[in-house]
């Protein structure tokens, strides 16, 4: 019997909840010294860069067409064809992040002009900006490697070395933010260094586990692997819809740059609060799903929807009240964590408001998580690009709406409203081709799940206190008061559903163990 997925889901969740606490930590250091000011926003754009082309070569496009070819050879294929053909493929993709690292590093001034064209209004924050790049632009070719050795071992059943090794990256930031920032005259420099160590160190981490996994070799440049040539033909239109997706994103930061000072930061800031429960529950549960359901199609396993249907009720399950408590608590949060130094009560308000539009977007990016990959696993990237180009579009045009009028709120709500437009065109279609149906007992379940978040969030609200009660607490009572309002919600909801008889997580875990 192979391990249950929810053991592999709070397994990789656990971890990713380490490296998350470790990035509030990274940001509270980094709001205390930067603030929302010109350095923040200049290195906030030079981490952004590199990190959104990860998405075309590290876990987006790449990893979604590499890691179902990787569960089909191991299903079919010998250890040994199998070993090869990773090694294939590691060389091709380390050849190619090489020279487009090279570019990057050379042009660095025209992609920050790209990116950030309010920047050029200000030299010293564009020339700023432009240095810090070329420090961190390397971090795509390391953390895009990390991603293949992570497909690796998420293949074969191994999530804990890749759900930590995120740690390591918050670990050197913070490092050379305390250390050595305060030698240099400009010490967010040490800061873009401490992500570029940050990527050598988590590349590194990984090697042990592939060695005893036997993948640990020269990368080679063999053409004719039909992996390698499958993968290609699977990747490009995941490639041209992480093309696409990209576009909308390079958008809301040139948009971002132009419509108000400080609106880098600002969204920075609330971004990094949604992306805790999205990293922790949302990344482990897609994490997870990809190879188990890549399994099953290729064994035409009658367990698919199942699989599918349970992630989504988890889906539900905790989606729902993390949107709801972000919402509520969208300011005392943001005071909590980050109203120290050059952060101020007027930073908080304002990326209140784009952490309220990026919260409403939680369930559904979740929820994309979790049916994207059914269509992977049957090898099928088009359809998930084709929705996802529908759903950029979507951003695109509500962002050229809103980001004047309402800056980051409008910025964040425009995201939100793409992730809702994908997630519903990706269920639609899953369930019109037969590839998802819904199993019994789904509007009891809606309902009670719904009606005790309802009063979780009453209590909230109630308990919340006012902004000027926040701000005149020190630091020890600010963190303390919403660890208790958080522990006190947490409770309300998991008492309350347990009491209204939602036993369906009880019951598909038992279902799930009895059949995986």
């Amino acid at each position: 019997m192979s391990k249950h997925p929810l053991r592999s889901v709070l397994k990789v969740g656990s971890n990713t909840l380490l490296s998350r606490l470790l990035g509030f930590a990274r940001d509270i250091i980094l709001a205390h010294l930067f603030g929302a000011g010109e350095m923040a926003d200049a290195f906030f754009v030079a981490f952004r860069i590199p990190n959104l082309f990860r998405r075309l070569f590290g876990e987006g496009a790449f990893s979604q067409s590499f890691v179902p070819v990787l569960g089909e050879y191991r299903a079919r294929r010998s250890t040994a064809e199998t070993q090869a053909f990773v090694a294939d493929v590691s060389g091709w993709l380390a050849l190619s992040l090489a020279i487009f690292t090279l570019f990057g590093i050379l042009g660095a001034s025209l992609v920050v002009y790209a990116i950030a064209p309010g920047f050029a209004a200000d030299p010293d924050k564009f020339q700023l900006t432009v240095e810090l790049l070329r420090i961190t632009f390397p971090y795509l070719f390391l953390i895009s490697l990390v991603a293949l050795a992570g497909g690796i071992l998420n293949t074969h059943g191994h999530f804990t070395v890749p759900a930590i090794t995120p740690v390591f990256l918050n670990l050197s930031i913070i490092a050379t933010a305390l250390l050595w920032a305060p030698h240099l005259q400009q010490p967010v420099i040490a800061v873009a260094w401490g992500v570029l160590i940050g990527g050598v160190v988590q590349l590194l981490f990984q090697f042990p586990s592939l060695k005893k996994l036997g993948y640990l070799r020269w990368p080679r440049l063999r053409r004719r692997d039909p992996g390698v040539v499958k993968v290609l033909r699977l990747m490009g239109p995941a490639a041209f819809g992480a093309s696409v997706a990209q576009v909308n994103l390079f958008l809301n930061t040139i948009l971002a740059s132009l419509v108000g000072a400080n609106v880098v930061s600002y969204l920075y800031y609330s971004d990094r609060l949604v992306e805790f429960p999205l990293g922790v529950f949302g990344v482990a549960l897609g994490t997870v799903v990809l190879p188990l359901l890549s399994r099953q199609a290729a064994e035409s396993s009658a367990q698919f929807p199942e699989t599918l249907d349970w992630a989504l009720r988890l889906t539900w399950l905790i989606g729902l009240p993390a949107t709801i408590g972000l919402l509520i608590l969208a300011e005392p949060l943001l005071i909590s964590l980050f109203r120290y130094g050059a952060y101020s009560a007027a930073d908080a308000a304002q990326s209140s408001l784009s952490l309220i539009g990026y919260g409403i977007g939680i369930l559904p990016i979740i929820a994309a998580r979790v049916l994207a990959p059914a269509f992977y696993a049957h090898q099928n990237t088009r359809t998930p690009v084709r929705f996802g180009m529908i759903s950029v579009a979507v951003n695109m045009g509500i962002s050229l709406i809103l980001a004047w009028p309402l800056q980051q709120l409008g910025l964040a709500l425009a995201t939100s409203t793409a992730a809702l437009v994908n997630a519903a065109l990706l269920w639609r279609r899953l369930h019109r081709d037969g590839l998802y149906q819904m199993q019994p007992g789904w509007l009891p379940f809606l309902l009670k799940s719904s009606s005790m978040a309802v009063i979780m969030g009453l209590v909230l609200f109630f308990l919340r206190g006012d902004t000027a009660l926040w701000l005149a607490l020190p630091l020890w009572e600010r963190l303390l008061r919403v660890l208790g309002l958080v522990a006190l919600a947490a409770l309300i909801y998991l008492g309350g559903t347990w009491g209204l008889g939602i036993h369906e997580l009880r019951d598909i875990i038992r279902r799930r163990t009895e059949r995986v």
